[in-house]
């Protein structure tokens, strides 16, 4: 299936000033806090290809490390308006930063530290109350550092508007989420120049429902927004929510599926929908999708002998390594689903008597001690043995070259177990000896800090998916983000995806889903569902299957049970193909992904900013 490119949209072919300056101000600006942070970093060069120099990023001074992203710029030797604001701001005594985020697209970013402002929380709480009808709640840690962030931008956006009417130059401002949000009501309520975007990339009050709620789709009609946010103790965020959402001038989210909620929890239907790019450049391998994916399958490979051939083996080259991550949420992700089609898979394999085993990912964030010790151990004692049979093949290839040059007329092999020293073979046996267990190899790599009430292990034991060698489907929980340093895989995450086969993601509430479109970057074939953003969006714009890189799950309206053995005939489906179907199948994968290039997508952005300055 051959794939569009697509060419950047032209900026002129929307009703926009080009003089226009934007500002888009999240949580997550040099913050890598959540999945907001791919979107905006991700989104950069786009945006500074179409806006240049009059964009700029705004955010809060409170990551550990935001100055080494940071290149300063000083304001003294600069007079663009950012500059003038920043140098009034600093007079005043607020804390401000003003400098190059040095990532791709090397934007302008504003940091302002909310430390100070925090320390007035009952003024800053009661003028919220009096002007804009939010709750006061002095005891939300968090709430109090966003009202402290928005106390500060408030004064920024009254002195942007003052600079830019000397020059009457059109300002549009792009706020993320809640947390960033709390500017839009003195903008509308002062009446500044200043257009104003909002972007609710999941609503608050939905996130928490769909965890408590197993049937949240069917009864969004039915909840009381007030009542279900003071259940759950997020009253003020709620309200903050509504109202940007209410006073901005245009109101968005990134899928249809959010929409919904919108309309029933917020009261108000998106006036735009902004779906969720990547910036496809720094993923691309072009022909050596499959090279890069046997080198890395191969850093797999080795983890995987260290953690289960001491118990038992099998064919590493019919093995496929399928994998789900992101964060725990275990309904909401679809955790729950992914294991209990497992279960059905592996029984499906041991009817079919498939040759073939799947080893099972799943990466995710937990509160643990350290990893087990006995996950190390078994590891350290088989690189050991690779150490032994490295020096055995040195001294073997040695003699028997000596023994070839030197033979008169014998031209068979010498017996090779005579030309090893026997402290070699006494080592060598030795060390296979401690490495052997007749454990089973355990499912969680780390040790948990509540194992007992983790929901992940208590629904493998439930299903009995606990790495019998029987079972044609091993499962291995890794409860910690997989970096280069970790020393179970020594691989950064991206190559940890390119050495798998299959990503699978049937999330129940997912606003969009960044890991699925990641897969497809790095030319992973993936399963996603219906109720999350990309798969909405891939059902509603482009041709779905595992064919061409991206199945979608049909869980809207499907119960449990069937949505389970629905995953698990895909995986079996996958599990059955020929290497040489799983090698196009990447590329085409790859290819898919230009689909979801920032420099396609932001034309929805384009089409917000218009909508606004109408």
């Amino acid at each position: 299936m051959a794939t569009p490119k697509f060419t950047p949209p032209d900026r002129n072919n929307y009703k926009i000033n080009p003089k226009t300056l934007l500002i888009e101000v999240a949580w997550e600006v040099c913050n890598q806090v959540g999945g907001i942070y791919t979107v905006i970093r991700s989104k950069v060069p786009a945006a500074k290809k179409l806006w240049g120099d009059n964009y700029c990023l705004i955010g809060p001074a409170i990551h550990p490390d935001r100055f080494a992203e940071l290149d300063h710029i000083s304001v003294n030797e600069n007079d663009d308006v950012i500059s003038k604001v920043v140098k009034k701001m600093r007079a005043e005594g607020y804390d401000v930063y003003y400098g190059i985020w040095l990532v791709t697209g090397r934007p302008r970013v504003v940091l302002f530290n909310p430390d100070k402002e925090r320390t007035r929380k009952k003024s800053n709480s009661k003028y919220l109350l009096r002007n804009c009808g939010i709750s006061e709640k002095l005891d939300d840690d968090l709430l109090q550092q966003v009202i402290a962030f928005g106390k500060i931008m408030r004064v920024f956006f009254e002195h942007l508007a003052l600079e830019t009417a000397k020059t009457k130059l059109p300002v549009i401002a792009h706020f993320h989420e809640w947390m960033a949000s709390l500017p839009i009501m003195t903008i509308k309520k002062k009446a500044l120049p200043i257009k104003t975007v909002f972007t609710t990339h999941a609503t608050l009050l939905g996130r928490y429902l769909a965890m408590s709620d197993p049937d949240f789709y069917s009864n969004l009609e039915n909840y009381d927004w007030e009542e279900k946010a003071k259940y759950f103790g997020i009253l003020p965020r709620v309200e903050i929510e509504r109202a940007s959402a209410k006073n901005a001038d245009c109101f968005t989210t990134v899928s249809d599926i959010t929409g919904r909620e919108c309309q029933f929890l917020l009261n108000k239907n998106p006036d735009r929908v902004l779906p969720n790019g990547l910036n496809i450049k720094r993923f691309v391998a072009n022909h050596e999708v499959q090279v890069r994916h046997q080198r890395f399958k191969e850093k797999i490979d080795q983890f995987v002998l260290g953690h289960f051939f001491h118990s038992y083996s099998w064919d590493l080259d019919q093995t496929l390594y399928f994998f789900t991550s992101g964060r725990y949420e275990y309904h909401n992700k679809g955790y729950d689903l992914t294991l209990k089609a497992l279960e059905k898979l592996n029984k499906m394999m041991k009817k079919d008597k498939s040759k073939k085993t799947v080893v099972m990912f799943i990466v995710t964030k937990r509160p643990a001690w350290s990893i087990n010790p006995d996950v190390l151990q078994t590891r350290g004692v088989m690189e050991e043995i690779r150490e032994n049979t490295q020096s055995i093949q040195n001294q073997l290839g040695k003699r028997l070259f000596m023994a070839a040059a030197s033979s008169e007329g014998d031209y068979r092999l010498p017996d090779l177990n005579a030309l090893i020293d026997d402290y070699w073979k006494l080592r060598y046996r030795r060390t296979i000896q401690a490495w052997k267990s007749p454990d089973w190899p355990i499912i969680v790599t780390h040790n948990l800090h509540d194992p007992d009430n983790d929901e992940v292990l208590e629904y493998l034991r439930e299903l009995k998916l606990i790495n019998s060698p029987r079972d044609k489907v091993k499962v291995v929980y890794h409860p910690d983000f997989i970096s280069s340093t970790n020393p179970l895989f020594g691989i950064d995450y991206s190559d940890f995806v390119r050495g798998c086969h299959l990503g699978i993601f049937p999330s129940y509430y997912e606003p969009w889903g960044y890991t699925p479109e990641e897969c497809l970057a790095l030319g992973i074939p993936t399963i996603t569902s219906d109720l999350s953003g990309i798969g909405d969006y891939v059902k509603s714009h482009l041709t779905s299957g595992l064919d061409g890189g991206i199945e979608v799950l049909n869980r809207d309206g499907v119960n449990f049970d069937k949505a389970a053995i629905n995953l698990a005939k895909l995986m079996f489906s996958f599990v059955k193909k020929s290497r040489r179907y799983r090698i196009a199948q990447r590329g085409r994968a790859e290819d898919l992904s230009e689909q979801f290039d920032w420099h396609n997508l932001i034309k929805a952005y384009l089409s917000a900013y218009e909508f606004a300055q109408k």
